[in-house]
């Protein structure tokens, strides 16, 4: 009932805006132990729903564990990406955003699928705060929703090369990093500041500087102050026409008004990979937010490769597969390792 009284600001800006959903996290902190894992079969894990709608969505958007085999059947020979969100997928969604922890054995799973495939990380945070969450060299990592990416480096020029830097990481190796918001970095300190001004009163609220974009994390703020929050947001963007406001899981995010999504993300990275108009890849994006549905889309739009959700509630998404939460992700990722593993012991004894 709260949010419906918050319509006073809304045809000032151009707001997108969608109900927020209630997670229950099923994982936790420590995650699943690979031990755990090994003793039970994953295609068979948790399928057992007791929410008859959330049955008749799985039966739309099958189990990639359930349907692991059937989707693999024709991998072979294929060139194989893996993209990833983090929070909600590698990671539980927790109350304070500062502690999304992924557990050891989710950071080993993913170091696993980056040995065998090439695997980037494209979230909502900023790039250098979830690489200190991940800590892995062997994947590429995109944040601020793919608008700060450290990739590959581009073999051949394009229309995107005027917003690409030559860099070097720890060892010497040569990569590119994409920052197609770059110009907007002075309007979003100013944004920054002024709501962390406008909102010090209210309680719980955490603003999160992601650099390319700006999170206003409410999970902890009593119900009765949301109208206010999102007010003093909307009021700040007033004078901010290039901005616009979405929403995701508990958070109001700020971000420049460019044609960069998720989706682009996923097309520049397999673009620098060499993979751009290759006929026989098979991308795999698993996330759990609604920013994830442009790189869904991407995926679709190629005729290529799973886009998978994480949900444990029916919703509306382009994904073609689910996964119901980050303990079922950490299943699946071991188990794409693993089948890597078996195909290319079956190819050496052939």
């Amino acid at each position: 009932m709260f949010r419906r009284n918050c319509t006073k600001l809304n045809q000032a800006i151009g707001i997108q805006r969608w109900p927020s959903n209630q997670h229950k996290d099923s994982i936790s902190k420590g995650g699943l132990s690979t031990k755990t894992l090994n003793s039970c079969d994953p295609t068979t894990a948790n399928l057992n729903f007791s929410d008859p709608s959330y049955s008749s969505w799985v039966m739309e958007h099958p189990s990639a564990l359930h349907s692991f085999d059937r989707m693999l059947s024709g991998a072979k020979g294929r060139r194989i990406v893996v993209f990833l969100d983090y929070d909600g997928t590698l990671s539980p969604i927790v109350d304070d955003p500062d502690r999304a922890f992924m557990s050891d054995e989710m950071r080993s799973a993913v170091r696993e699928v980056a040995k065998n495939f090439p695997t980037a990380i494209i979230s909502g945070r900023s790039r250098d705060k979830v690489y200190e969450f991940v800590q892995l060299t062997e994947v590429y990592y995109a944040g601020s929703h793919g608008m700060d990416i450290m990739g590959p480096p581009r073999q051949h020029k394009s229309r995107d090369s005027k917003h690409q830097t030559k860099v070097f990481d720890k060892e010497g190796n040569e990569l590119a990093l994409f920052q197609p918001a770059k110009d907007f970095l002075p309007s979003l300190r100013n944004i920054f500041n002024a709501l962390e001004e406008k909102t010090r009163k209210i309680n719980g609220v955490k603003i999160e500087d992601n650099r390319f974009c700006i999170s206003v994390h409410f999970r902890r703020v009593r119900e009765e102050d949301y109208c206010l929050l999102e007010e003093k947001v909307k009021s700040v963007l007033i004078g901010y026409p290039d901005f616009h406001l979405t929403t995701g899981k508990k958070v109001l995010e700020i971000r420049p008004s460019i044609k960069w999504n998720k989706g682009h993300a996923l097309e520049y990275l397999l673009e620098n990979l060499g993979f751009g108009s290759s006929s026989d890849l098979l991308p795999l994006y698993i996330g759990d937010d609604r920013t994830d549905e442009d790189a869904f889309k991407a995926i679709r739009n190629r005729g290529q490769g799973y886009p998978i959700i994480v949900s444990s509630i029916p919703k509306d998404t382009k994904a073609s597969y689910s996964l119901r939460d980050p303990s079922e992700v950490l299943a699946f990722l071991i188990r794409l390792a693993r089948w890597r593993k078996s195909s290319s012991s079956s190819r050496s004894l052939s």
